[in-house]
């Protein structure tokens, strides 16, 4: 049995909301000589396959691969947060309409995440609302950073008490990346910028008193946990050394945290997975692919099985760990 927590899709059409709207790049889908192209307001952003917005080509990849369910979220750059509230809450409803589509034809090999505008608390409890009760989806993808805005940020609690009354996890996808302004070259963003971003997320929530406040909210981190799990001795050490400036919100030891979120598998070495689940704890990591795009691990789950793990920490890793993260709600096993 595999499920993968870390799976993005998007529409194959959507309206162009830069038009619609009168300003900003949203991005909109042009198929164009058998190509599908991501364009951000006029310019062509990324040209992607049909594995990204048809479901059949994915159960086709699912059934080639041996993953039997894919946890679907949007791709970050369709997160909006940018854009004025209630056209932020528009796309939002668009792609969440979407996802719950796809759960809805194919229920035995998806499961929904939705996405929410963030830039305004009130209409993103609402949203993510709709999402659990109306629409049937299981959990919300939210941004390491909202605008630059720390999760930690005080405005953020209001959405974090109700996604924990709603028994809702969290998946937390880096975007907006800190400095990516002044190391565009050499693809740096991606391979440097992302591991930081979802390191800042998890320290901000940490050093905050958010995983302390709400102690059943299920957060799982994606690409591994980032630089996380690398830097905790430096990040503890820290918080030792100047509590004046890293303990000023909450006085309980970082490490103290390790256990209490998921992270997922994307790591693509050996050694590394072999160190998170040393690190966090074999309880706490569910096999994440960021599947279908390039960074991804292509077979989703082949870095577990070739492991030199027993099979009671494989089946973990590769499905027992994300039935936890979603608090048990999905009965298994599932037939197709």
């Amino acid at each position: 049995m595999k499920i993968d927590i870390h799976t993005h899709i998007m529409p194959d059409n959507m309206p162009n909301w830069t038009k619609k709207f009168g300003y900003g790049d949203f991005i909109h889908l042009e198929h164009r000589n058998c190509n599908a192209c991501m364009m951000k307001g006029d310019k062509l952003f990324r040209v992607v396959e049909d594995n990204c917005y048809k479901a059949e080509t994915r159960i086709q990849d699912m059934d080639s691969t041996g993953v039997d369910i894919q946890v679907l979220s949007t791709i970050p750059v369709l997160f909006n947060y940018w854009a004025k509230p209630e056209d932020g809450r528009e796309t939002a409803r668009f792609f969440n309409d979407h996802i719950a589509n796809a759960v809805h034809k194919n229920p035995t090999r998806f499961i929904g995440l939705g996405t929410l505008p963030m830039q305004d608390v009130e209409m993103a409890v609402l949203e993510m609302e709709r999402c659990i009760n109306e629409l049937g989806l299981l959990g919300i993808e939210i941004g390491t950073n909202i605008n630059g805005l720390n999760l930690s940020e005080e405005r953020f609690l209001p959405f974090f008490k109700r996604a924990e009354e709603l028994g809702c996890p969290l998946f937390v996808h880096p975007w907006e990346m800190m400095g990516q302004q002044q190391m565009q070259k050499y693809w740096l963003p991606w391979l440097v910028g992302m591991p930081a971003e979802t390191s800042r997320a998890i320290c901000s929530l940490i050093f905050s008193g958010v995983f302390e406040k709400f102690p059943q909210l299920r957060f799982a981190f994606a690409h591994g946990g980032g630089s996380f799990p690398a830097t905790i001795g430096r990040i503890g050490h820290g918080f030792e050394v100047r509590p004046d400036l890293v303990a000023i919100d909450n006085n309980i030891h970082p490490e103290k945290y390790v256990h209490h979120f998921w992270i997922d598998s994307l790591v693509h070495d050996a050694k590394a997975l072999n160190y998170i689940v040393d690190i966090m704890g074999e309880d706490f990591i569910c096999l994440g692919s960021d599947y279908p795009f390039p960074l991804g691990e292509h077979r989703p789950g082949e870095l577990i099985e070739q492991m030199n793990f027993n099979e009671q920490l494989k089946q973990k890793l590769l499905f027992k760990n994300a039935l936890a993260w979603m608090g048990n709600k999905i009965k298994m096993p599932f037939n197709h």
